[in-house]
């Protein structure tokens, strides 16, 4: 149990996100293909969009890090492109696989 920034406790399994679906009856081979290929897709969307979001934003006069930041602001920005591509990645990237999978059989 962790204790939220109000005060109460929330369970663990409520700070972790869910790892995206296989469907049954594929073997180990190719569930790590999905999962690679829904990782792949995921962070590359989700981190371009997050860089264009960024360079969009102006800095502020008083209140900007400076080099530190920006560091950290990387960094960030990197923990939450993998958990939007665990979150969501498998929504954007099955059509896609369907696609990608047809061309190698």
């Amino acid at each position: 149990m962790r204790t939220s920034a109000i005060g109460s406790n929330v369970p663990d399994s409520a700070w972790t996100l869910p790892v995206s679906p296989t469907p049954p009856g594929q073997d180990a081979k190719s569930q790590a293909l999905r999962r690679n290929f829904d990782d792949f897709v995921g962070q590359t969307l989700f981190g371009e969009m997050l860089k264009s979001m960024r360079k969009s934003q102006h800095k502020a006069a008083y209140f900007h890090g400076g080099r530190a930041e920006e560091v950290f602001q990387q960094q960030l920005d990197q923990v939450l492109t993998e958990k939007l591509s665990q979150a969501s990645a498998d929504k954007i990237a099955g059509p896609m696989y369907e696609l990608f999978t047809m061309s190698r059989r």
